[in-house]
């Protein structure tokens, strides 16, 4: 346990357990350099609890660089509650999360993340302030979705030369909240939509919508594309998987999609530009981190303009120093939170 939190230099690692309400909870706070923790609560089965403290380990050294590249005052969290096979009372189990939430004092403020919902946050919140993306809030969903559809014009620009998105064929994979906001955009925008998602009433709502064409789950990969975009839950390209690709860029709504960087160098060998996902998805952490300080709309929008800034920055010093970009940004992320270069 302790070697996994020094390699992703993680400051602390919660265990919460409550056997009245059946709560295991795991939370993070990865680092506090730039203001309090703050990261989404998920709610999801998990193999073991191993398993499930290496996800949430790992997805808040992710939300710590996403916080520092978006010029955010916090730092990166991540809370997992681990679903388990029997039912119970859902309210009672996230209001007794909040209050195991409220003796970290704000040190991390939750959002609402993969297996959780709006509903699920105003019940944490009835023990804690420390939540945001409750109904009061907003829903941040549609926010991120526009902050990655800005990206993905970025990102056509740079490996396309154009930042249209008229004609392009997009492949998502993955239509939760986010990735069907997403496809809604993109359909305004004049794509040509590829869906898969392991719900097929989510597939089916999306073809009905926005005239997609659906392609099963394990064929999206391999389908030729000009963007692949993943919206789902957990890596989904590794040194295998990787090779499958027919597309000319990867860019999307997932939390570490790639399993470690040198995937991120397979595509950058084969000649497939990757939009690092510390970047790309931040629209979610801006809205909740903003709207929970109180910040004006104007903050957030004039926040999300940076994410396409952002990519491009980071694509012109990738190209310059042939590097990946993903490589590019988590060096600029630890530059910001150590003082020190990355990998």
């Amino acid at each position: 346990m302790f070697a996994l939190m020094h390699a992703t230099r993680a400051q602390a690692l919660h265990l919460w357990s409550d056997p009245a309400t059946g709560l295991r909870a795991v939370a993070v706070i990865h680092n506090e350099q730039l203001g309090p923790a703050m990261g989404g609560c998920r709610y999801l089965p998990y193999a073991d609890d191993e398993t499930a403290i290496a996800d949430a380990l790992q997805l808040a050294r992710a939300m710590s660089y996403k916080a520092a590249l978006a010029g955010l005052p916090v730092g990166g969290g991540k809370a997992v509650i681990l679903r388990g096979a029997q039912g119970g009372d859902r309210a009672a189990l996230f209001q007794a999360f909040g209050r195991f939430l409220d003796t970290l004092g704000g040190r991390l403020v939750v959002a609402v993340d993969s297996g959780t919902s709006i509903d699920d946050m105003d019940c944490i919140a009835r023990s804690t302030r420390h939540v945001g993306s409750t109904r009061a809030a907003g829903d941040p969903a549609p926010v991120a979705a526009l902050g990655v559809l800005a990206g993905l014009r970025a990102t056509a620009q740079a490996r396309l030369g154009s930042g249209s998105l008229e004609g392009l064929r997009v492949a998502v994979q993955g239509l939760g909240h986010v990735g069907h906001a997403l496809a809604e955009g993109l359909h305004a925008a004049g794509a040509e939509l590829l869906v898969s998602d392991l719900d097929p009433d989510r597939v089916r709502r999306a073809v009905e919508q926005f005239d997609a064409w659906p392609v099963a789950h394990d064929a999206l990969l391999s389908t030729p594309c000009d963007l692949f975009v993943p919206c789902g839950v957990g890596p989904v390209l590794n040194a295998q998987s990787v090779m499958q690709l027919r597309c000319a860029a990867v860019a999307g709504s997932a939390n570490n999609p790639l399993t470690t960087l040198e995937v991120a160098d397979q595509l950058q060998n084969r000649g497939i530009l990757y939009a690092p996902d510390t970047i790309i998805n931040a629209g979610g952490l801006i809205h909740v981190a903003l709207t929970h300080r109180g910040e004006a709309p104007e903050r957030i929008t004039a926040h999300l303009a940076r994410i396409p800034e952002r990519l491009t920055q980071v694509f012109g010093h990738a190209q310059a120093e042939n590097r990946s970009p993903a490589r590019v940004a988590q060096t600029l992320a630890e530059r910001l939170l150590y003082g020190c270069a990355g990998t």
